[in-house]
């Protein structure tokens, strides 16, 4: 069944919470619905338990803040590693950017360089965003696989996490999922410019991590177009991936929880961001979604908009095989 976004008064970090996807506001709103800029949206797919979570969190660090992620989760306990970051990222990752806002910058060549850019003050907080991120990330790896009640040597999630903060989308990507812009152009319209690399066994740069670390890479007969991660001497786990929250099986043998971290400045022309689990991309074009998005009827269902013809898309193309779970974020960054 389809779960809609919702509005929730408190976002604690030591429960899992229950819906897949999540609205949150986090300032003295008298009418948060007039409020929202987006919308988030899950779907289950055939396989089984929606595996999937997301979060659109307003007011995030600043009142015109935003965090944004999606995280689709794999394995037996991937529904509970998705959730668990999902819960416990948003505030971790602040913290962390918070605690490095009071370190007095280094006097580094790196630096001395910035103080000079124009655009100084953006490439420093860009900086400081970046490092947070890959210590929280990290922590965060850390707490799931210290969790005596989680077994998370086979289970994980992927994680693609945008934060704007003014004009700056801060973007880290830790899997397969995908964030994407939509811009307009004189020439075409709106068009569609991905923000992140999916992150696969079959990146060249990807594939030669995990061999050096004596992990496999190679695809099964019976589905050639997917390159999948294995132990060195046994036919498993076969992940799809190539970096991931948990999965400590093969955090030894090549899977890293490092994530890919990339800035970008906002123009007038950037209409909106999505962000969606690979179940939307498996089977829709970055230039589809853009598309789908631009003539969606309105802001609040974008996202289930984009969901439905995913799953349409999946009957269509895939008759025959399990649909994956499908989750989207759409983001609108103009009034």
């Amino acid at each position: 069944m389809g779960i809609c976004a919702s509005s929730t008064s408190v976002i604690h970090d030591d429960t899992y919470g229950h819906e897949n996807a999540v609205h949150y506001t986090d300032f003295g709103l008298k009418t948060i619905e007039s409020s929202r800029i987006g919308s988030t949206y899950s779907y289950s797919g055939s396989k089984g338990l929606n595996q999937d979570s997301s979060i659109l969190f307003q007011g995030y660090g600043t009142e015109d803040g935003v965090f944004t992620g999606v995280f689709d989760g794999h394995g037996q306990n991937g529904h509970i590693v998705s959730k668990m970051v999902r819960n416990r990222l948003p505030s971790l990752l602040l913290n962390q950017r918070n605690a490095l806002a009071k370190i007095s910058p280094s006097n580094t060549k790196q630096n001395e360089r910035l103080e000079n850019d124009k655009s100084s003050s953006s490439s420093k907080n860009f900086l400081k965003w970046k490092d947070a991120c890959l210590s929280s990330f990290k922590v965060m790896d850390k707490e799931i696989k210290v969790l005596d009640s989680l077994d998370s040597s086979c289970s994980g999630t992927t994680a693609v996490v945008v934060i704007k903060q003014g004009n700056d989308l801060v973007i880290a990507n830790l899997g397969d999922s995908r964030a994407v812009l939509g811009t307009k152009t004189t020439e075409n319209g709106i068009v569609a410019i991905q923000l992140t690399t999916d992150l696969k066994p079959g990146v060249p740069s990807e594939a030669e991590r995990i061999r050096k670390c004596n992990g496999r890479v190679l695809a099964l007969k019976e589905e050639a177009h997917i390159q999948r991660v294995w132990l060195p001497y046994e036919d498993s786990p076969g992940l799809a991936m190539s970096r991931a929250f948990g999965d400590f099986v093969l955090k030894t043998h090549g899977i890293i929880a490092i994530p890919d971290i990339s800035h970008h400045r906002l123009s007038p022309n950037d209409k909106f961001l999505v962000l969606a689990s690979d179940g939307v991309w498996d089977v829709l074009s970055n230039d589809q979604v853009v598309e789908i998005v631009s003539s969606a009827a309105n802001e609040e269902g974008a996202a289930r908009e984009v969901v439905d013809a995913a799953i349409s898309s999946w009957k269509h193309k895939f008759p025959n095989t399990k649909r994956d779970d499908c989750t989207v974020i759409c983001l609108f960054l103009q009034p």
